[in-house]
Order: C-alpha cells, then sequence, then structure tokens
C-alpha cells in the first residue's frame, strides 16, 4: 500500500519526536558559550510543528539549577490552530507558543550563565531514547549552525522552500475591495504546507500601504519580516509583509509583498481559492 507522506507527518505530530545532527552547533548567551556540541539532536515534543535543539549535558558550559516555579503538569499544553491538519485534528502548537509550554514527560531546569540565571530555559525529557540530553530554549540563545548565525527557530532537515515565478493571474480582494492583482507573482512553496504564498510587486498592490513597525517576526529559512497594513482599513492592519534583507533561501521575493491570505478573498485566473486553516487565519 502507498504511503502519503503528508498524511505520515500529520500523524506523527502526536509523537515525541527526534533526528540527530551532523552539524556543529553553539548557544550562546551576552557571547558566552552555553553549550557547544558536534552531537546536538533536532527534538520535537509532541504537537510542536518546529524543533528545539537538545544536546548531551556534557556539552553544557553552565549550570543546571532547578527552576524556582515549576509550571505543573505539562499534559495541560494547549494547542492554537491547525496546519495542514483535516477538520477536528488535532491542535498543534506554532513557533508562537513559549517553550515553557511542554508535552512530554521531563525536569524543566533553569540556566545559570555567570551570575545570569535563565528561568526555565531548559528541558530534561523522561524518554530513555534521548536519555543524557537537555532541551534548549532557542529564543533563550544566540545560535550557530557550524558558524553561521541561526534565526527564529532550528532549521528542519525535512523542509525547505521553493520559489517558481508564474504568469497565473492573482487576485486578492477584501469584502469586495481590490487590494492586489498580479500576473507576475513569485509563487514561494514551503515544506509540506499544503498552500503557496504569493510575492507580489508592490507594483502590483491596489491600495496604499504603510510599514506597521509593531510587528516584527523571523522565520528559519526566509529571514526578519517587515509587515504593511492597509492604510485607510484598521480591519487589515498586519495583513501583508515582506522581507527586505532575506536569508539566502528567499533571496527571490526579496521586497515583494505576500498578503496573509487566510483572511482574505483569493482567485487565481478567476477561479476562488478556498481559505487554508492556519494558525495565522485570525489577527493577532
Amino acid at each position: 500500500m502507498a504511503t502519503d507522506l503528508g498524511r505520515r507527518d500529520r500523524e506523527g505530530l502526536p509523537e515525541l519526536r527526534h533526528q540527530s545532527v551532523v552539524k556543529r552547533v553553539r548557544a550562546l548567551r551576552g557571547g558566552r558559550v552555553v553549550a557547544d556540541s558536534t552531537a546536538a539532536v533536532l527534538v520535537w515534543e509532541p504537537r510542536r510543528v518546529v524543533a528545539s535543539y537538545a544536546v548531551p549535558e556534557a556539552d553544557v558550559r553552565a549550570d543546571l539549577v532547578p527552576v524556582r516555579d515549576p509550571l505543573g503538569d505539562a499534559s495541560t499544553a494547549a494547542g492554537t490552530g491547525i496546519l495542514g491538519g483535516p477538520p477536528g485534528g488535532p491542535p498543534v502548537l506554532d513557533p508562537r507558543v513559549p517553550f515553557a509550554v511542554h508535552t512530554a514527560p521531563g525536569t524543566p531546569l533553569s540556566v545559570r550563565v555567570g551570575d545570569t540565571v535563565v528561568e526555565g530555559a531548559a528541558y530534561r525529557l523522561q524518554d530513555p531514547d534521548l536519555a543524557g540530553l537537555v532541551v534548549l530554549d532557542f529564543a533563550a540563545f544566540d545560535w550557530l549552525d557550524e558558524d553561521e548565525p541561526v534565526v527564529s527557530h532550528p532549521r528542519d532537515p525535512y523542509h525547505r522552500i521553493d520559489v517558481c515565478r508564474s504568469g497565473r493571474t492573482v487576485r486578492i480582494a477584501s469584502g469586495g475591495r481590490l487590494l492586489a492583482q498580479s500576473s507576475r507573482a513569485l509563487w514561494l512553496f514551503e515544506g509540506t504546507f499544503p498552500f503557496a504564498r504569493h510575492y507580489l510587486p508592490h507594483e502590483d498592490v491596489a491600495v496604499p500601504l504603510v510599514r506597521d513597525p509593531s510587528r516584527v517576526t523571523a522565520c528559519a529559512y526566509k529571514g526578519v519580516a517587515t509587515y504593511w497594513s492597509v492604510a485607510d482599513d484598521p480591519a487589515l492592519a498586519g495583513i501583508a509583509w515582506s522581507y527586505e534583507d532575506p536569508l539566502h533561501d528567499a533571496e527571490q521575493v526579496r521586497g515583494l509583498v505576500c498578503f496573509f491570505t487566510e483572511r482574505l478573498d483569493v482567485q487565481v485566473d478567476g477561479v476562488p481559492v478556498p481559505r487554508e486553516a492556519t494558525p495565522w487565519s485570525e489577527p493577532d
């Protein structure tokens, strides 16, 4: 019987998953090395869509100490949405859910770096296959793969970006108002996401956009996003983004505008496109 790999990935979300890393991985805090390992492991706790780095405790160059205020039973962690899953499927924990929310049994730890204690920045899982490893909070440290900085979260070896030119006409509207229309969009396909993102030239945007400096996010594959709002419509605040200085994987979409189409009405060559349910289907 043939295997649907996308379905298998979704079915694996409730499991504790791990993958060894070939690269040298380092975590730093204030320029000080906290961990330096050539035996790191990517760990996805149940329902997490992005991984964290785990390293052998012997490779941690800081003190691991008990947390002062444990959060309690990790099994109470709540999901925030469904990404490409079937209706009624299990909720997922997207990158906005903090590291302190755990979905596998283990012991939360703090990391003491010199005179600084980073509360809850480590987690020792109980799983015997991960014995001797400690998971570290990506957001608490600066990270290097070999000598390359990593932003947002560890890169997934099974995840990639594919950007294609397309002559298909993309029309994006909100409540009957045209926001953008283009037959020269770049279509960005990412990992196993069941939809494309459309990156459009600014010239093909039909409404005035203003930069929204209050919103900042980063992607491990594309870089730091700049957000845009429709100038005369508060309901469309932060409705679009661009990568003004992208990482190399997203160089093709530099300076182009992409809309949260899961909140908008989209047509491709005149055919309506159903809205996808994602963690970004509702405004923040």
